[in-house]
């Protein structure tokens, strides 16, 4: 017991490596491009404030959405999706695999989940003992039941999953930013370097670097967040629909979340437009329950048409059954 938990300890501490030297990278760069560059370099005062001023706004996007990547927890399951002490002792008692499937079975007629095993069964994970959500998926790493589970990001030490999605994706995105703008402005003094225009210094071997690194980052990052863009237009998770298509009623369908293009910005961005490049939670929904595509119009999807039937705490974090709804009928996630 004791060696397990140090080796989890272990793993733990070396986890953040990979945020470190990240931050390592993005520090030196800092100092390279501000001091060497534009201090030591430029000698032209207004060129060096516009540098600086826009340096310093990528350089805070990309600060603020790495921070909210990493730090932001992953989304769990809430309550209602664990089982009851008599589900979980019925359960556990029940020696037959086809009567645990049926007790699960009739759990989960009263949860909006409608995806299932490639074998039919109802999702169920053992570790956390709880039914997992659609387009759920349990890390081992983080060691829990995750809400739309996409991966666990090494670069960011934590799962990527709905609660932090958002932020991930804009990180890519500012990240992009901030190399396309150092490429740029530093292009001209790597060639005056290059062709020995300027003296030999520290800050010669800084700028040089300085160009390669930001190169070599933003041609990784752009495939990156090209992938990650295609999944957000089809509205797909890279663990769940991306490498296995997900399994309902009607059979397995890749495209089973898919609204078309528009909703499924919606759902990862929020209808407020002013704040999809902000890195502040404006995702729709809170994880449970996804609209299908097969149900995507109101007059024929009774998730939609019973949104009284869930209702939610108010700190949105865990959602309730209204004890006399028709179990057979599922349910709406407040936006």
């Amino acid at each position: 017991m004791a060696l397990s938990r140090g080796l989890r300890c272990c793993q733990r501490v070396f986890s953040w490596i990979p945020v470190l030297i990240i931050t390592a990278v993005v520090l030196w760069s800092y100092y390279a491009y501000v001091f060497e560059l534009c201090l030591f370099t430029i000698s032209n005062t207004l060129e060096k404030a516009v540098y600086l001023l826009v340096f310093h706004v990528c350089f805070g996007m990309f600060s603020w959405t790495y921070w909210k990547s990493i730090f932001t927890p992953p989304a769990t399951p809430c309550k209602k999706f664990q089982l009851s002490y008599s589900d979980k002792q019925r359960y556990e008692m029940e020696e037959r695999p086809d009567a645990q499937k049926q007790i699960l079975v009739e759990i989960a007629k009263k949860l909006p989940i409608f995806t299932r095993t490639q074998s039919g069964a109802i999702r169920f994970c053992d570790r956390c003992q709880v039914l997992k959500p659609d387009r759920c998926h349990h890390c081992s790493v983080c060691e829990t039941c995750v809400l739309k589970m996409d991966h666990h990001c090494p670069w960011v030490n934590n799962c990527v999953g709905f609660s932090n999605y958002k932020f991930f994706l804009l990180f890519l995105a500012y990240s992009m930013l901030y190399c396309v703008f150092i490429t740029a402005t530093v292009l001209q003094y790597f060639l005056k370097f290059w062709v020995g225009d300027l003296p030999n210094g520290p800050a010669k071997f800084h700028i040089l670097f300085l160009m390669f690194v930001a190169l070599m980052f933003f041609v990784s990052l752009m495939f990156l967040f090209t992938y990650h863009c295609w999944l957000v237009a089809k509205n797909r998770s890279t663990l769940v629909e991306a490498f296995s298509a997900p399994v309902f009623a009607s059979g397995p369908d890749r495209n089973g979340f898919s609204l078309g293009l528009h909703k499924n910005l919606l759902q990862v961005f929020g209808e407020d437009r002013k704040l999809w490049f902000i890195p502040v939670f404006t995702s729709q929904g809170n994880g449970h329950y996804f609209p299908l595509r097969s149900q995507s119009s109101e007059s024929h999807n009774p998730l939609l048409a019973n949104e009284d039937m869930w209702d939610e705490s108010d700190d949105g974090s865990e959602g309730s059954l209204v004890e006399d709804a028709d179990p057979s009928v599922t349910i709406e996630m407040d936006d």
